[in-house]
Protein backbone atom coordinates (compact mmCIF):
# COMPACT_ATOMS: atom_id res chain seq x y z
CA UNK A 1 0.00 0.00 0.00
CA UNK A 2 1.14 3.21 -0.81
CA UNK A 3 0.70 6.86 0.50
CA UNK A 4 -1.50 7.50 -2.57
CA UNK A 5 -3.86 4.86 -2.26
CA UNK A 6 -4.49 5.94 1.23
CA UNK A 7 -4.88 9.59 -0.16
CA UNK A 8 -6.76 9.13 -3.70
CA UNK A 9 -10.14 9.22 -2.17
CA UNK A 10 -9.71 12.33 -0.32
CA UNK A 11 -9.34 15.89 -0.68
CA UNK A 12 -5.83 16.93 -0.47
CA UNK A 13 -4.24 18.43 2.96
CA UNK A 14 -3.34 21.78 1.65
CA UNK A 15 -7.00 21.94 -0.18
CA UNK A 16 -8.69 21.19 2.78
CA UNK A 17 -6.33 23.93 4.63
CA UNK A 18 -6.94 26.69 2.16
CA UNK A 19 -11.06 25.79 2.81
CA UNK A 20 -11.15 25.61 6.25
CA UNK A 21 -10.73 28.83 8.60
CA UNK A 22 -7.39 29.61 9.66
CA UNK A 23 -5.28 28.32 12.83
CA UNK A 24 -4.23 31.02 13.13
CA UNK A 25 -7.34 32.85 13.43
CA UNK A 26 -9.40 29.90 15.52
CA UNK A 27 -6.44 30.19 18.46
CA UNK A 28 -6.72 34.12 18.56
CA UNK A 29 -10.38 34.20 19.05
CA UNK A 30 -10.42 30.68 21.09
CA UNK A 31 -10.64 32.80 24.54
CA UNK A 32 -14.08 33.67 23.76
CA UNK A 33 -14.99 30.45 24.61
CA UNK A 34 -13.73 31.04 28.25
CA UNK A 35 -17.29 30.97 29.63
CA UNK A 36 -18.88 28.94 32.05
CA UNK A 37 -21.32 27.13 29.83
CA UNK A 38 -17.85 26.31 27.34
CA UNK A 39 -15.54 25.30 30.80
CA UNK A 40 -18.59 23.03 32.54
CA UNK A 41 -18.32 21.11 28.65
CA UNK A 42 -14.77 20.46 28.27
CA UNK A 43 -15.09 19.32 31.93
CA UNK A 44 -17.32 16.42 30.81
CA UNK A 45 -15.11 15.59 28.01
CA UNK A 46 -12.27 14.66 29.74
CA UNK A 47 -10.67 11.09 30.08
CA UNK A 48 -9.50 11.59 33.70
CA UNK A 49 -5.59 10.04 33.26
CA UNK A 50 -3.16 8.04 35.30
CA UNK A 51 -0.66 6.43 33.60
CA UNK A 52 3.04 6.71 35.68
CA UNK A 53 4.93 3.55 36.35
CA UNK A 54 3.98 4.22 40.10
CA UNK A 55 0.59 3.86 40.11
CA UNK A 56 -1.06 1.64 42.81
CA UNK A 57 -4.81 0.09 43.26
CA UNK A 58 -4.62 2.43 45.70
CA UNK A 59 -3.98 5.38 43.91
CA UNK A 60 -6.59 4.13 41.07
CA UNK A 61 -9.37 3.35 43.65
CA UNK A 62 -9.07 6.64 45.35
CA UNK A 63 -9.32 8.39 41.89
CA UNK A 64 -12.62 6.28 41.57
CA UNK A 65 -13.97 8.03 44.87
CA UNK A 66 -13.27 11.38 43.66
CA UNK A 67 -15.18 10.54 40.19
CA UNK A 68 -17.69 9.11 42.26
CA UNK A 69 -18.53 11.70 44.36
CA UNK A 70 -18.21 14.67 42.18
CA UNK A 71 -22.06 15.30 41.44
CA UNK A 72 -22.33 15.83 45.34
CA UNK A 73 -19.94 18.29 45.41
CA UNK A 74 -20.98 20.06 41.71
CA UNK A 75 -24.54 19.12 41.35
CA UNK A 76 -25.12 21.44 38.03
CA UNK A 77 -22.70 19.21 35.80
CA UNK A 78 -21.18 16.66 34.00
CA UNK A 79 -18.92 14.26 35.44
CA UNK A 80 -15.57 13.27 33.74
CA UNK A 81 -16.01 11.23 30.35
CA UNK A 82 -13.90 8.11 31.34
CA UNK A 83 -11.23 6.74 33.85
CA UNK A 84 -8.22 6.05 31.69
CA UNK A 85 -5.91 3.62 33.23
CA UNK A 86 -3.14 1.05 32.51
CA UNK A 87 -4.57 -2.20 31.71
CA UNK A 88 -3.43 -4.64 34.95
CA UNK A 89 -5.96 -1.67 36.77
CA UNK A 90 -8.81 -1.89 34.71
CA UNK A 91 -10.51 -4.38 37.12
CA UNK A 92 -9.92 -2.45 40.05
CA UNK A 93 -11.54 0.58 38.52
CA UNK A 94 -14.75 -1.67 36.90
CA UNK A 95 -15.11 -2.44 41.18
CA UNK A 96 -14.52 0.90 42.49
CA UNK A 97 -16.06 3.42 39.75
CA UNK A 98 -19.99 3.38 40.81
CA UNK A 99 -20.77 7.14 38.64
CA UNK A 100 -22.90 6.90 36.17
CA UNK A 101 -21.99 7.28 32.19
CA UNK A 102 -17.92 7.35 33.31
CA UNK A 103 -16.31 5.00 30.98
CA UNK A 104 -13.05 2.85 31.50
CA UNK A 105 -10.57 3.21 29.28
CA UNK A 106 -7.21 1.47 28.98
CA UNK A 107 -4.13 2.08 26.91
CA UNK A 108 -2.86 -1.15 25.56
CA UNK A 109 -0.76 -2.83 22.71
CA UNK A 110 2.88 -2.11 24.76
CA UNK A 111 1.64 1.44 25.21
CA UNK A 112 3.35 3.84 25.29
CA UNK A 113 6.26 2.31 22.23
CA UNK A 114 3.95 -0.51 20.32
CA UNK A 115 7.12 -2.25 19.71
CA UNK A 116 5.30 -5.71 20.39
CA UNK A 117 3.36 -8.49 18.72
CA UNK A 118 0.58 -7.90 17.36
CA UNK A 119 -0.58 -11.34 19.06
CA UNK A 120 0.29 -9.52 22.06
CA UNK A 121 -1.75 -6.12 21.47
CA UNK A 122 -4.86 -8.81 20.42
CA UNK A 123 -4.74 -10.66 23.59
CA UNK A 124 -4.41 -7.49 25.90
CA UNK A 125 -6.89 -5.39 24.33
CA UNK A 126 -9.14 -8.81 24.34
CA UNK A 127 -8.41 -9.04 28.48
CA UNK A 128 -8.83 -5.82 29.17
CA UNK A 129 -12.50 -6.03 27.56
CA UNK A 130 -13.53 -8.78 29.32
CA UNK A 131 -12.22 -7.05 32.24
CA UNK A 132 -14.34 -4.46 31.99
CA UNK A 133 -12.68 -1.60 29.33
CA UNK A 134 -15.58 0.48 27.89
CA UNK A 135 -12.95 1.63 25.73
CA UNK A 136 -9.04 1.17 24.43
CA UNK A 137 -6.29 3.49 23.37
CA UNK A 138 -3.82 1.98 21.25
CA UNK A 139 -0.14 3.01 19.57
CA UNK A 140 0.11 3.12 16.34
CA UNK A 141 3.00 0.97 15.26
CA UNK A 142 5.12 4.55 14.18
CA UNK A 143 8.13 2.82 13.36
CA UNK A 144 6.50 0.60 10.88
CA UNK A 145 4.49 4.37 9.52
CA UNK A 146 8.06 5.57 9.09
CA UNK A 147 9.37 2.87 7.18
CA UNK A 148 6.26 3.38 4.60
CA UNK A 149 4.85 -0.19 5.94
CA UNK A 150 1.02 1.10 5.27
CA UNK A 151 -0.42 -1.83 5.15
CA UNK A 152 0.24 -3.75 8.16
CA UNK A 153 -0.13 -0.60 10.30
CA UNK A 154 -3.77 -0.45 8.93
CA UNK A 155 -3.97 -4.75 9.04
CA UNK A 156 -2.83 -4.14 13.10
CA UNK A 157 -5.13 -1.70 14.04
CA UNK A 158 -8.31 -3.70 11.92
CA UNK A 159 -7.07 -6.99 13.63
CA UNK A 160 -7.20 -5.15 17.48
CA UNK A 161 -10.98 -3.67 16.39
CA UNK A 162 -12.41 -7.51 15.11
CA UNK A 163 -11.72 -8.31 19.18
CA UNK A 164 -13.24 -5.47 20.47
CA UNK A 165 -16.53 -6.54 21.18
CA UNK A 166 -18.47 -3.33 21.76
CA UNK A 167 -15.63 -1.13 23.21
CA UNK A 168 -14.63 1.68 21.46
CA UNK A 169 -11.08 1.93 19.80
CA UNK A 170 -9.04 5.16 20.17
CA UNK A 171 -5.59 4.79 17.92
CA UNK A 172 -2.61 7.60 19.25
CA UNK A 173 -0.87 8.74 16.05
CA UNK A 174 2.06 10.43 17.96
CA UNK A 175 1.77 13.19 16.43
CA UNK A 176 5.47 14.59 18.09
CA UNK A 177 7.11 11.81 15.92
CA UNK A 178 5.65 12.97 12.43
CA UNK A 179 5.46 15.45 9.95
CA UNK A 180 2.28 17.31 9.20
CA UNK A 181 1.67 16.22 6.07
CA UNK A 182 2.12 12.19 8.19
CA UNK A 183 -0.52 13.22 10.80
CA UNK A 184 -2.95 13.73 7.91
CA UNK A 185 -1.67 10.34 6.37
CA UNK A 186 -1.44 8.55 9.49
CA UNK A 187 -5.14 9.82 10.24
CA UNK A 188 -6.90 8.47 7.16
CA UNK A 189 -5.10 5.64 7.30
CA UNK A 190 -6.31 4.92 11.42
CA UNK A 191 -9.44 5.68 10.27
CA UNK A 192 -9.84 3.85 7.11
CA UNK A 193 -8.35 0.83 10.26
CA UNK A 194 -11.53 1.40 12.09
CA UNK A 195 -10.67 3.67 14.45
CA UNK A 196 -13.68 5.31 16.74
CA UNK A 197 -11.16 8.22 17.53
CA UNK A 198 -7.95 9.61 16.82
CA UNK A 199 -5.68 10.45 19.34
CA UNK A 200 -2.86 12.81 19.15
CA UNK A 201 -0.67 11.41 21.26
CA UNK A 202 1.08 9.17 24.53
CA UNK A 203 2.45 12.21 26.22
CA UNK A 204 5.32 9.76 27.09
CA UNK A 205 6.97 11.80 24.17
CA UNK A 206 8.08 15.47 23.29
CA UNK A 207 6.30 17.30 22.01
CA UNK A 208 2.68 16.07 22.99
CA UNK A 209 -0.38 17.75 21.42
CA UNK A 210 -0.15 20.50 19.52
CA UNK A 211 -3.02 23.21 18.22
CA UNK A 212 -1.41 22.41 14.65
CA UNK A 213 -1.35 18.48 15.35
CA UNK A 214 -5.19 18.60 15.77
CA UNK A 215 -6.29 20.86 13.35
CA UNK A 216 -4.68 18.62 10.76
CA UNK A 217 -6.11 15.83 12.62
CA UNK A 218 -9.76 17.34 12.35
CA UNK A 219 -9.29 18.40 8.61
CA UNK A 220 -8.63 14.02 7.79
CA UNK A 221 -12.11 13.99 9.89
CA UNK A 222 -13.74 16.59 7.83
CA UNK A 223 -12.44 14.97 4.81
CA UNK A 224 -13.89 11.22 5.73
CA UNK A 225 -16.81 13.08 6.93
CA UNK A 226 -17.53 14.68 3.67
CA UNK A 227 -16.74 11.46 1.92
CA UNK A 228 -18.84 8.78 3.99
CA UNK A 229 -20.54 11.17 6.44
CA UNK A 230 -19.39 8.84 9.22
CA UNK A 231 -18.27 11.12 12.16
CA UNK A 232 -14.68 10.29 14.04
CA UNK A 233 -13.76 11.27 17.33
CA UNK A 234 -10.98 13.52 18.06
CA UNK A 235 -8.99 13.16 21.62
CA UNK A 236 -5.80 15.62 22.24
CA UNK A 237 -3.35 14.17 24.86
CA UNK A 238 -0.40 15.32 26.54
CA UNK A 239 0.45 18.36 28.43
CA UNK A 240 -3.44 19.28 28.43
CA UNK A 241 -3.02 21.19 31.89
CA UNK A 242 -5.19 24.92 32.02
CA UNK A 243 -8.27 26.45 30.58
CA UNK A 244 -6.43 28.19 28.06
CA UNK A 245 -4.64 25.00 26.38
CA UNK A 246 -7.97 22.99 26.58
CA UNK A 247 -9.76 26.37 24.82
CA UNK A 248 -7.54 26.10 22.10
CA UNK A 249 -8.54 22.89 20.96
CA UNK A 250 -11.81 23.27 21.98
CA UNK A 251 -11.78 26.17 19.16
CA UNK A 252 -10.23 24.27 16.58
CA UNK A 253 -12.97 20.95 16.91
CA UNK A 254 -15.69 23.48 17.27
CA UNK A 255 -14.07 25.58 14.02
CA UNK A 256 -13.39 23.00 12.00
CA UNK A 257 -15.52 20.49 12.17
CA UNK A 258 -18.38 21.83 13.73
CA UNK A 259 -20.77 21.94 17.22
CA UNK A 260 -21.96 18.04 16.55
CA UNK A 261 -18.48 17.04 17.59
CA UNK A 262 -18.28 18.91 20.94
CA UNK A 263 -19.58 15.87 23.05
CA UNK A 264 -17.87 13.08 24.81
CA UNK A 265 -18.75 10.83 21.82
CA UNK A 266 -16.79 12.47 19.75
CA UNK A 267 -14.26 14.67 21.21
CA UNK A 268 -12.29 13.53 24.67
CA UNK A 269 -9.10 15.32 26.14
CA UNK A 270 -6.80 13.36 27.69
CA UNK A 271 -5.38 14.84 31.10
CA UNK A 272 -4.19 14.79 34.85
CA UNK A 273 -4.15 17.88 35.86
CA UNK A 274 -6.89 19.98 33.40
CA UNK A 275 -9.64 18.98 35.95
CA UNK A 276 -9.08 20.94 39.29
CA UNK A 277 -7.98 24.09 36.80
CA UNK A 278 -11.25 24.18 34.97
CA UNK A 279 -13.54 23.32 38.46
CA UNK A 280 -10.97 26.58 39.61
CA UNK A 281 -11.78 28.35 36.53
CA UNK A 282 -15.43 28.06 36.96
CA UNK A 283 -15.28 29.09 40.78
CA UNK A 284 -13.93 32.06 40.01
CA UNK A 285 -16.73 33.14 36.68
CA UNK A 286 -19.47 32.01 39.66
CA UNK A 287 -17.78 34.01 42.34
CA UNK A 288 -17.75 31.34 44.34
CA UNK A 289 -14.66 29.80 46.79
CA UNK A 290 -12.90 26.86 45.23
CA UNK A 291 -11.55 23.69 46.85
CA UNK A 292 -9.79 20.67 44.80
CA UNK A 293 -11.84 17.89 44.12
CA UNK A 294 -9.19 15.55 42.55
Amino acid sequence: MKASDILKDYPSFDDLQSKSVALESILKNAIQYKTEEHLKTIFSLIDLTSLDVTDTTKKVADMCKKVNSFNESYPDMANVASICIYPALVDTVKHELMAKRVGITSVIGGFPASQTYIEVKELETEIAVLEGATEVDIVMSVGKFLEGKYKKVAREINDISKVLSKAHLKVILETGALSNDQVFLASLLAIRAKADFIKTSTGKFSPAATPMAVYTMCLAIKAQYMQSGKMIGIKPAGGIATAEDALAYYAIVKEVLGDEWLDARYFRIGASRLANNLLEDIALIEGKEFAPHF
